[in-house]
């Protein structure tokens, strides 16, 4: 398999919108992958266990990330999600281990079960605007996250989101819900104007 593999907007002048279910999954020699911007659908386990993959572009426009889609990519080291990204599935970037860098760009409301779970080296993240919910486990086990920024738009975490998460201090504003959620579960805050 060509590790480099170019998607066509196009196939038989029909649309592609959606990468199907296990469409790339186990592909183990895939390195890059760019998602063309015709896609809105990126379904379960569709790059989960491509373990040599090294970058992936997820265009606006994309509207669905299902499940465990990009599990176990052990050495991506960066992802960003795009606005149009409504909700992260559960598990879709699930041991992660190399992603060091996250992106969440705004219009993003749910972080799902699990979505970041065992992402060992992940330093910080920021929640942005727009969030409502970060569900159980989404950051289970995260042994380095050590920052966290949630904004006041959050009203809903899990008891266990940063469950297993030794180092991590979380900033954010003292009237917030993850205030309140933070001095409930022991978790060090500290204030900002978000």
């Amino acid at each position: 398999m060509d590790p480099n593999p170019h998607i066509e907007k196009e196939y038989g002048g029909i649309p592609v919108t959606e990468i199907c279910s296990n469409a790339f999954s186990n592909c183990a020699h895939l390195k890059t992958i760019v998602i063309p911007d015709s896609v809105t659908k990126i379904g379960e386990e569709a790059f989960s266990e491509c373990v040599s993959l090294t970058a992936v572009t997820i265009p606006e426009g994309v509207t669905e990330i299902e499940k465990s889609a990009f599990y176990q990519c052990y050495i991506l080291p960066s992802v960003t999600v795009p606005g149009s990204v409504k909700e992260l599935g559960w598990s879709t970037f699930n041991l992660c281990t190399g992603l060091t860098s996250v992106t969440l760009r705004e219009g993003v409301t749910v972080i799902g079960d699990f979505a970041f779970a065992l992402c060992l080296n992940l330093p910080s993240v920021t929640i942005p605007d727009g969030v409502k919910k970060i569900g159980k486990n989404a950051f289970y086990g995260c042994k380095n996250l050590t920052s966290v920024t949630i904004s006041d738009s959050v009203t809903e975490i899990a008891d266990t989101a940063f469950s297993s998460c030794p180092n991590l201090t979380v900033t954010c504003s003292p009237d917030s819900y993850a205030w309140k959620y933070c001095r409930e579960n022991d978790i060090p805050v500290k204030s900002a104007h978000i």
